[in-house]
């Protein structure tokens, strides 16, 4: 009698496993987006959709931020994007508003977009490649003295006071008005 076949899983099985299982994840996402190029996503922002970038702080502080886009860490994304939610951001008024995402490479950019539309906001999509396409494609970077903070919901403005109005880095170093979170 022949001994069974036996495999015994190591953590490389499991490395290549979870691999399929990302990339089965991010297929499917951007399977139901309309993806957008730097270039049309730059064209729809001039005609009222909304980029939302999710880079984190130390990325944009450390390549730039695009003039217009609205900051949004991506832990906060869905609340911050439905029109339903009690901590929406004032441009989330109801299902149609076209939600552009951005992150550094279009990759978790894509997952948030597919997140996004899960929750009815049909028009949500992504940058294809992300920032690191837009600065290829030598869209508008700038570079403000302070990065921008992520975009709280209006009620968190209002609870913030003048706190998010004088908020101070240093001190006797205020950011300047053009700076500070509309």
């Amino acid at each position: 009698m022949a001994a069974p076949d036996l495999h015994i899983a190591t953590p490389a099985d499991a490395c290549g496993a979870a691999t399929a299982q990302l990339g089965d994840l991010l297929d499917r996402a951007r399977a139901q987006l309309r993806r957008r190029t730097p270039r049309q996503a730059y064209e729809a922002m001039r005609e009222g959709a909304i980029l939302v970038d999710t880079r984190p702080e130390f990325q944009r502080r450390a390549e730039g931020e695009i003039p217009g886009a609205v900051v949004i860490e991506r832990n906060h994304l869905e609340w911050r994007c439905s029109p339903t939610s009690p901590a929406r951001i004032p441009e989330a008024v109801d299902h149609d508003v076209i939600f552009i995402v951005l992150c550094d490479e279009g990759y978790s950019s894509s997952l948030a977009a597919a997140s996004l539309q899960d929750l009815g906001l049909l028009n949500a999509t992504d940058v294809i490649g992300g920032f690191q396409a837009w600065r290829a494609a030598r869209l508008p970077i700038e570079r403000p003295v302070w990065p921008t903070p992520p975009r709280l919901a209006t009620s968190e403005f209002r609870s913030l006071g003048s706190v998010a109005a004088h908020h101070t880095d240093a001190p006797g170093e205020s950011r300047p008005a053009k700076l500070r979170a509309s």
